[in-house]
């Protein structure tokens, strides 16, 4: 979907066509933005970016609370637009989701705009669709014509359409990972592709096997229907052991960057009820150290860390962060009981 909660409080509110627009945060207190509209974007707005930058760069935004109970009805509609065509759904957010149409009788990019037009019926919300031959590629081309339009490619078109791709692009690559690839001198997917699995291994640990493929279209996860995740994380192991905690310290920003990011832009509506850290250290043992009442930042993932260190101060192989979320329908059961 385009802006999908920005949308609908435009929609909601059609004075506010035209106008830019914000959701999240407050002009007298500290906050970050869940997203804006593509007028807001055009000051240099973004999602996640802090209330008060924001709005220096955009003195006019006018800033709206999340109304998740009316987004969540709109993600329902919108999904069984979806189920109408395929059961193979898999939900990324309330405003995102793969679509597997493979058994579909109809090509895919006509029925892509066919699912595009019933959503705008039911919704009066504009979506924009990627279509392609595996999720990576679909994801990726979902961005290219927004808002209110679609990109499909075929097979055949991967290797000309990963080769000028920006590495930024790519699912897991966050600011600090991109000036790490800047300084190997790899800023599009063709320059990432001369560089050899065990060389990335080298530079990225296990994520340099994702890299590898990623950078090549290569991607054979299947839509997968299920259950609401429990948590998120994302961890990395690496190919020369942490031997200190300033060598474990260095390594967090990205790693919560990219949960940060993962967020964002998966699990924007859930409530994080704990955050966890979690080592695996040279001899295959393992600890996580979780608290409730503590936020997804660097500061508090930095405290769980030293305490999680302390342990037992061995070298560390693998680092991980993550958070655990409320359960939406124990929610709703308990918001039930109240009324």
């Amino acid at each position: 979907m385009d802006c999908f909660y920005a949308a609908i409080e435009v929609r909601d509110r059609p004075e506010l066509a035209g106008k830019p627009v914000g959701v999240g945060g407050a002009r007298d207190r500290r906050g970050v933005l869940t997203t804006c509209n593509y007028e807001a974007r055009k000051f240099g707005v973004r999602s996640a970016m802090p209330t008060f930058m924001a709005l220096q760069r955009c003195p006019n935004l006018i800033l709206l609370p999340t109304r998740f109970d009316v987004y969540r009805r709109e993600s329902a509609t919108i999904r069984a637009v979806l189920q109408r065509f395929s059961p193979l759904v898999e939900p990324l957010s309330l405003d995102e989701a793969y679509l597997d149409v493979s058994e579909h009788r109809g090509a895919p990019g006509p029925l892509a705009q066919v699912i595009r037009e019933l959503i705008f019926r039911k919704t009066k919300l504009t979506a924009s669709a990627g279509i392609g031959p595996n999720k990576l590629i679909a994801k990726i081309a979902s961005d290219m014509n927004k808002p209110n339009g679609q990109c499909e490619v075929t097979a055949e078109q991967i290797p000309e359409f990963m080769a000028a791709l920006p590495v930024r692009k790519l699912w897991g690559i966050g600011q600090v990972t991109e000036q790490k690839l800047q300084r190997l001198g790899v800023e599009t997917c063709s320059q990432l592709q001369r560089f050899s699995r065990a060389e990335l291994c080298d530079h990225f640990g296990r994520f340099g096997l994702e890299l590898y493929d990623q950078c090549r279209g290569l991607d054979d996860r299947p839509v997968e229907p299920g259950r609401e995740r429990k948590s998120l994380s994302t961890e990395e192991t690496f190919s020369s052991d942490l031997r200190t905690l300033e060598d474990c310290e260095d390594q967090l920003p990205e790693l919560v960057e990219s949960l940060t990011t993962d967020l964002r832009e998966k699990e924007a509506s859930r409530a994080v009820t704990k955050i966890f850290v979690k080592l695996k250290f040279a001899d295959f043992t393992r600890t996580t150290i979780e608290r409730a009442g503590l936020t997804p930042t660097l500061d508090d993932y930095r405290m769980l860390l030293h305490e999680a260190f302390a342990r037992t101060g061995k070298h560390v192989r693998l680092l991980g962060v993550g958070v655990r979320f409320a359960s939406t329908e124990a929610a709703d059961q308990a918001q039930l009981a109240l009324l």
